[in-house]
């Protein structure tokens, strides 16, 4: 997969974007575009909200017509729903945004090509569509052989407790230090992000772990790769997709990611978040099959929910807890995590 930054050109997808909200209903409904205008700012040039929508990005409004004007290349699908279906909305508006002669670029389960008049438009009007959730042909089995390279590996109490964020923010805070580190995609809003990736969710069971050796392979350079973590090992609809990543990673280091404001795993209310140190505990001991020896290198909280002086404290509260540094990648930046690192997997 190329990387779209470089692909704003006639019969090619990418930026720059207009970002699709639909009729998104919360914040979690639009992360796909949150993550793009947060961490690619630059790419987009507005967004695209029907009536009832009640999230928003700040951006400015736009119409299909308005964006094309102001120089969008594609239209981003950035609202999901359960199940990650296209409602007649989406499809009639993708269809819109071809007519207007947009490429159209979604993360859905749902895929793009699979809807026929979605696809007849594309033909009709020359555009391209893309499908972040396809994942590559000839995926290999996980082998657990080692390899070399260093590699972290983020992971949740829950989903969308903020993992993309995590990895990302390390990545930024490495580079910023002169430190070679490439954020590997692994979910949908990663690889509009990062313009690669396979997105782990949308793999065949057996083949988790291996396109998880094939995202990060041997590494000579010295440098690390910074796996997005996917799910969680305590949630009933996606500890295999967790369990996967863990075993093809072979992390060296883990980053435990938590909203401390959340009462109950995403969609299911009667399953609570699990006790920090419970979890972190499983995913060393699922993460040491195929690495023994990997380390806790930090924690990072989602404090989006709490006022500032609330944050402060519920951070130092977990990092006396787990004896981990504790820092919300947003607000307060990664540093001492990635100071840990380096100290924990100093060779």
């Amino acid at each position: 997969m190329s990387d779209p930054s470089n692909a704003a050109e006639p019969g090619h997808w990418g930026p720059p974007y207009l970002l699709y909200l639909g009729s998104a209903a919360d914040d979690l409904a639009i992360k796909t575009a949150r993550g793009l205008a947060y961490w690619r700012p630059d790419w987009c040039v507005g967004q695209l909200r029907r009536h009832d929508c009640k999230p928003t990005l700040g951006l400015p409004e736009m119409s299909i017509g308005e964006a094309r004007n102001a120089g969008a290349n594609t239209m981003v699908i950035g609202a999901a729903n359960a199940g990650g279906v296209m409602s007649p909305e989406i499809v009639a508006d993708a269809i819109a945004a071809l007519e207007a002669g947009l490429h159209v670029a979604a993360g859905l389960h749902q895929k793009l090509r699979e809807n026929p008049d979605i696809v007849a438009a594309a033909r009709r009007h020359g555009r391209v569509l893309f499908d972040a959730r396809d994942p590559m042909p000839g995926l290999p089995v996980g082998n657990g052989r080692p390899r070399a390279g260093r590699r972290l590996l983020t992971v949740g109490t829950d989903c969308s407790v903020g993992k993309m964020y995590t990895t990302l923010a390390i990545e930024r805070a490495m580079r910023k230090r002169g430190l070679a580190a490439d954020f590997r995609a692994t979910g949908q809003t990663g690889i509009l992000v990062a313009g690669s990736g396979i997105p782990i969710d949308a793999v065949v069971a057996d083949f988790i772990a291996g396109a998880a050796e094939k995202i990060s392979p041997a590494r000579l350079d010295g440098g690390w790769d910074l796996i997005e973590g996917q799910g969680s090992l305590f949630h009933p609809s996606y500890a295999g997709v967790s369990l996967g990543l863990l075993h093809g990673s072979q992390p060296d280091a883990l980053v435990l990611c938590h909203e401390p404001t959340r009462r109950h795993m995403r969609g299911l209310p009667d399953y609570p978040l699990p006790e920090l140190k419970r979890c972190l505990q499983a995913n060393l001991a699922a993460a040491q099959l195929t690495n023994p020896t990997v380390k806790a290198v930090g924690v990072a909280l989602n404090t989006s929910g709490l006022a500032e002086a609330d944050a402060v404290v519920a951070c130092r509260r977990i990092s006396e807890l787990l004896e981990l540094p504790c820092e919300d990648p947003v607000t307060m930046g990664v540093e001492a995590i990635v100071d840990n690192l380096l100290a924990c997997c100093a060779n």
